[in-house]
């Protein structure tokens, strides 16, 4: 499985309306957390989950079931968390 698939699969307990994910891994290529392998992404996703929650408390929502991946697979992770009314 990708990165990219593991990501998207791991966030599903978030029941997302909607997830992009762009890996923008290349443009970073050289720099010193690439080295261990981990790739740059960034990420939009909405959720009804996020309904009334603030900023920090979303991107905690987020990174709780990719822990285990960052900073070995996911050296750097943009995350914009945004609910449908905000989306």
């Amino acid at each position: 499985m990708s990165i990219t698939d593991e990501i998207r699969t791991r966030l599903q307990s978030l029941e997302f309306e909607s997830l992009e994910l762009f890996d923008d891994s290349a443009a970073h290529a050289g720099h010193a957390g690439a080295a261990s392998g981990g790739g740059h992404y960034e990420l939009t996703i909405v959720s009804s989950a996020f309904i009334g929650k603030k900023t920090l408390e979303r991107h905690r929502m987020v990174y709780q079931p990719l822990a285990d991946l960052i900073p070995h697979r996911i050296h750097a992770l943009s995350i914009r968390a945004l609910t449908p009314d905000e989306f």
